[in-house]
């Protein structure tokens, strides 16, 4: 792999600039070739063809032509796919029995680049001897030993610093897996991942659709105002800040509870700040939307019980035509952006602004062009990777967007996740970040007037 740079003694620092080319480009020939063995697989394995062979010389030849393409080490390899029962079969049987694939075998090298690439930034991915072990366990084909080197960081350097450790490449890693291990469920979510694509077919560590998980998390939404606890109206920050905002999530807790402000703006218009905690981390399913399974569920689908409560909620409250801007951490911003995107939400208020805070919502887009999009990352947080993209992914984001990642000195999973510490680093690591946010914010800079609270429930 070329790299170019500045040589500092007898190395050479790399291009990241170039590695992410390098990186787009294989993704690009993987897919190509994946489309390839697809179609070739199809030829040989399907019900026309192999029909004719019986009585074409000319087609006999094309047939086994086909299939030492796709059985020849040096060929293309098994069918990456297909429609017909004979190739979905021989796909099974490449992924059971680990045959080598040309497709994958490029994917793979474009997802090890992104690593290298990610590294130049973040060099304990290939210094540090435990996350060492686990890539090489993985490069080699074994998952279980990639696994007990996981656990091995767990146990000697604890959970949070293990997760922190692969955040800033942890999807690469999934993906990279997912491709050479013997599960044939996870490789479309793997796909879309090594080709810069937007999660939508499964997770890519069991290959669960997001089918299953719709169906395990269910709710029509409902919201009911509530009487705010005089003390935590004193505690909740009125200026709508970025970093105040966040203070108020983290006030309010991760226990159901929807926080909108109306503010009246320094041109004296009425506009409303809704403010969107993240997820309970005490139980898989509860009676609130913010469980672990609505979690997993707004990643993947835009409509989920939380998203339709908090739509209740505004509709209770907030008059049809108003100005919104959605602020939310972790699973509030992933329902910030399920929200921005929803047509029929954008045609009864005007979303100007969504702010993610800690959240996967980079393969999302908003309804409105006009909204504008920022992603505020700790690059060791894991959360915002759970979508398939890093916060030092190759691929560029649209231009509605505006990402701001960093590092700070904790290094610790879900410590760096957490909304107190969002605005710590906010306020006093990267306040650059936090003064852009604002000063696109200014409609909302006022005081606020209104603050109400509402429980959100599924049913």
């Amino acid at each position: 792999m070329a790299e170019t740079g500045t040589e500092t003694g007898t190395t050479t620092e790399p291009d990241v600039d170039r590695l992410h080319a390098l990186c787009r480009e294989l993704g690009e020939a993987a897919d190509a070739v994946r489309q390839a063995t697809q179609y070739a697989g199809e030829l040989a394995l399907g019900t026309g063809l192999p029909a004719r062979a019986l009585g074409s010389r000319r087609a006999r030849v094309a047939l086994r032509s086909l299939l030492r393409a796709l059985t020849d080490p040096a060929g293309l390899g098994w069918p990456a796919g297909g429609r017909s029962p004979a190739a979905r079969a021989a796909r099974l049987a490449g992924v059971l029995t680990s045959r080598e694939c040309l497709a994958v075998s490029l994917a793979v090298v474009g997802l090890k680049a992104r690593v290298r690439a990610a590294a130049v930034t973040h060099p304990e991915l290939l210094t540090d001897p435990d996350t060492a072990r686990v890539l090489r366990a993985i490069d080699e084909d074994r998952q279980r030993e990639a696994l007990r080197a996981f656990k091995s960081i767990v146990g000697s350097q604890g959970a949070e610093r293990a997760f922190a450790l692969l955040a800033p490449s942890f999807g690469d890693i999934l993906a990279w897996n997912a491709l050479t291990d013997e599960n044939p469920f996870n490789d479309e979510a793997a796909w879309e991942i090594a080709t810069g694509r937007t999660l939508t077919k499964a997770e890519p560590v069991l290959g669960i659709s997001p089918r299953v998980w719709a169906l395990l998390d269910r709710g029509p939404g409902r919201a009911e105002p509530v009487a705010a606890d005089p003390s935590l109206l004193e505690r909740l920050d009125g200026s709508c800040t970025v970093v105040g905002c966040i203070r108020n999530i983290g006030a309010v807790g991760t226990g159901g509870m929807l926080l909108v402000q109306q503010v009246t703006g320094p041109d004296g218009v009425r506009r409303y700040v809704v403010q969107l905690a993240g997820m309970a981390t005490d139980a898989i399913a509860k009676s609130s939307p913010q469980d672990v399974l609505g979690a997993v569920h707004a990643v993947a689908r835009p409509s989920t019980p939380y998203s339709r409560a908090v739509t209740r909620a505004l509709r209770s409250w907030v008059p049809s035509g108003s100005e919104l801007a959605l602020v939310g951490h972790s699973l509030g911003g992933i329902t910030a952006m399920n929200l921005a995107a929803d047509p029929d939400f954008c045609a009864l208020y005007r979303v100007t602004h969504a702010v993610a805070i800690g959240s996967p919502v980079d393969g999302k887009r908003p309804a409105d062009p006009d909204t504008r999009v920022f992603s505020l990352i700790n690059e060791h947080d894991i959360v915002p990777s759970l979508e398939g993209r890093s916060a030092v992914s190759p691929y560029a984001l649209p231009e509605q967007f505006t990402e701001h990642t960093w590092t700070d000195d904790t290094h610790a999973f879900p410590l760096c996740h957490a909304a107190e510490r969002y605005a710590h680093n906010l306020q006093f690591d990267v306040p650059e970040a936090s003064a852009e946010v604002d000063a696109a914010l200014a409609p909302y800079r006022g005081r606020a007037t209104v603050s109400r609270l509402f429980a959100l429930h599924d049913r």
